[in-house]
C-alpha cells in the first residue's frame, strides 16, 4: 500500500486500534501517525513502534505536524470534547475521515470549515481484518482523496461505497449492528439444542462453529446464500421442515425486517 503521509488519528479504541494496526501493517503509516489517546494501556500493542507517537489531548499534539489525514474514531457522545482546539492546528487541505455513528457530515463541516469530509461506517469484524465498511464523502472531497479514505479503510477488511448519506442510518442497522444479530443467533441455536437434550458446552460449540463456518463457506463459495442453502435442504428432510417454521409469514425474515427497521430508525435518531 501506499504511504499516505502524516495521520492524526483521534481515538485509539476496539475501532482506532483495528485501522492503526491495519496501517502499519500494510505500509500506509511509514511518515508515522500521531494519536491522540488519553488511555496509555489502550496503545500497548504499538509501544515501541517508532512510527506511532500517542498524545493524551489534542492540546499535545507536536508543533508543527501537519497530518494530510486525520481519523475520528472516538464515541459520538465523546466527539464535541474531544475535538475542541482540533481545527485550529490542521493543514486547510486535511482530509477528514470519521468512522464514528449518529455524526452526520454537516456536523463536521461546521467544526472544520471547507476541509473535506469522508463519512464511514465499520463494523467490528474489523478486528481482524475482516469488517465492511460502508463510506461517502462530501462534494469538497477530491477523487483522490476519496480513493486514499477507501484504500484506508481497506486495511480492515472490504468497502462499499454509498450514494446518499441518508443510506448510512441503514448501513448502521444491517451491517454495524449485524454482528450482534449473529452472534445472538448463536445465543439461540445453542439454547434450542439445549432444550432439545445437549450439553451446554456442546450445544455451544456445534452453533458456534456452525455459523462461522457458514460463514466461511459463504465468503469463498462462488455461489449465493440462497443457492447455499438450497444445497443444505433435502426434500422432505429435517432442514426443510426447520425451514418451514424459520421462513414463516411471522418468521425469521419477519423478524430480521423489523429489527432493521427499528435499528435504522434510532440511527436517525442519534443524527438529530
Amino acid at each position: 500500500m501506499t504511504d499516505f503521509g502524516p495521520m492524526l488519528l483521534i481515538g485509539c479504541g476496539k475501532m482506532g486500534g483495528a485501522m492503526l494496526a491495519g496501517w502499519l501493517e500494510s505500509g500506509a503509516a511509514e511518515s508515522g501517525v500521531v494519536a491522540v489517546e488519553p488511555n496509555a494501556d489502550a496503545m500497548t500493542a504499538f509501544a515501541g513502534d517508532r512510527r506511532v507517537q500517542r498524545v493524551d489531548a489534542i492540546s499535545d499534539i507536536p508543533e508543527g505536524f501537519a497530518p494530510e489525514t486525520v481519523i475520528l474514531a472516538v464515541k459520538p457522545q465523546m466527539m464535541e470534547a474531544a475535538l475542541v482546539g482540533l481545527a485550529g492546528r490542521l493543514p486547510r487541505d486535511a482530509l477528514i475521515l470519521s468512522v464514528a455513528a449518529g455524526k452526520t457530515i454537516a456536523y463536521f463541516q461546521t467544526i472544520f470549515g471547507d476541509r473535506p469530509v469522508v463519512r464511514a461506517m465499520p463494523n467490528t469484524p474489523a478486528a481482524i481484518g475482516r469488517g465492511i465498511t460502508a463510506w461517502i464523502a462530501d462534494g469538497r472531497t477530491t477523487a483522490a482523496q476519496a480513493a486514499r479514505a477507501e484504500t484506508l479503510l481497506r486495511a480492515v477488511g472490504e468497502t462499499v461505497a454509498l450514494d446518499s448519506e441518508e443510506q448510512i442510518d441503514v448501513v448502521t442497522a444491517l451491517s454495524g449492528g449485524g454482528p450482534a444479530y449473529v452472534f445472538h443467533l448463536v445465543e439461540a441455536m445453542a439454547a434450542a439444542g439445549e432444550a432439545q437434550g445437549l450439553a451446554p458446552e456442546v450445544a455451544m460449540a456445534l452453533a458456534r462453529q456452525t455459523v462461522s463456518g457458514a460463514g466461511a463457506l459463504l465468503d469463498q463459495s462462488p455461489e449465493s446464500a440462497a443457492q447455499l442453502r438450497i444445497n443444505v435442504t433435502s426434500p422432505k428432510g429435517t432442514t426443510e421442515r426447520a425451514l418451514g417454521v424459520l421462513m414463516a409469514e411471522d418468521g425469521f425474515p419477519s423478524l430480521v425486517e423489523s429489527a432493521v427497521a427499528a435499528a435504522t430508525a434510532r440511527s436517525r435518531e442519534l443524527a438529530g
